[in-house]
């Protein structure tokens, strides 16, 4: 069973999140393991604070080191070995499926979600194996971001979707956007759905919607189209 930590000051709110949809009822079904941990539990004062005025002066505070690396040292035993641990952070490599396709092969992972002015870097040099971004912009804290982390690599597990089929034709999965979908009904506000479609003729159907993804991918993503996959 793939299972994913993230260690964060906000617990309620990645709870809210995994708590429905198809990650709900992969976790309520026990094929995928997601719990948030509260960093300030392993604040050693009575107001739980875990940050402090930055060295060197600067606005805004800094999460200080000991909370989290005890909040991670609490995950496993000493003969365990120590899961792969992801910073988020915007200096971070910028997530794309590839990487949903590879931190999926984990047994194991956690998210460790910044706050303030970010981490003391002592823990980040201390236990942190990787830094992600979602995005060249800046977010509040850094839930939101483990958060799309941890749905995208989720839906990589066998069995959180129906079928395998579902991301393998998704965007992104193999390199081109994924082609214009459509349901009923067959006319809407004078629009046809395409004739290809309707014909029940699955060969036809695959052509039309390998070359609608190379079209869309051209239109909306060229860049995606560097490595000649044209």
């Amino acid at each position: 069973m793939m299972k994913i930590d993230i260690l964060t000051l906000f617990p309620e709110m990645c709870e809210a999140v995994f708590s429905e949809s198809i990650i709900g009822r992969a976790r309520s079904a026990g094929i995928i393991s997601v719990e948030a941990h509260n960093i300030r539990d392993f604040a050693n004062n009575k107001h739980n604070r875990v940050d402090d005025a930055p060295y060197g002066g600067g606005k805004g505070m800094v999460m200080q080191a000991e909370p989290i690396y005890q909040c991670f040292k609490s995950l496993y035993s000493e003969d365990e070995p120590k899961p792969r641990l992801i910073y988020m952070s915007p200096k971070g490599k910028t997530f794309c499926q590839s990487d949903a396709q590879r931190l999926a092969e984990y047994d194991r992972i956690v998210l460790l979600c910044g706050h303030y002015e970010g981490v003391d870097q002592r823990v980040i040099d201390e236990i942190v194996d990787e830094e992600i971004s979602v995005g060249d912009f800046v977010l509040t804290g850094g839930e939101l971001p483990a958060l799309v982390v941890t749905d995208a690599v989720c839906r990589m597990i066998p069995g959180v979707l129906a079928e395998d089929i579902c991301f393998q034709e998704e965007s992104h999965f193999n390199g081109l956007l994924e082609y214009p979908q459509y349901t009923r009904p067959e006319e809407w506000h004078g629009l046809r759905v395409p004739d290809v479609l309707l014909s029940g003729h699955h060969s036809n159907i695959k052509k039309w919607r390998d070359q609608q993804s190379l079209e869309v991918t051209k239109k909306m993503r060229p860049d995606l189209l560097k490595d000649d996959k044209s």
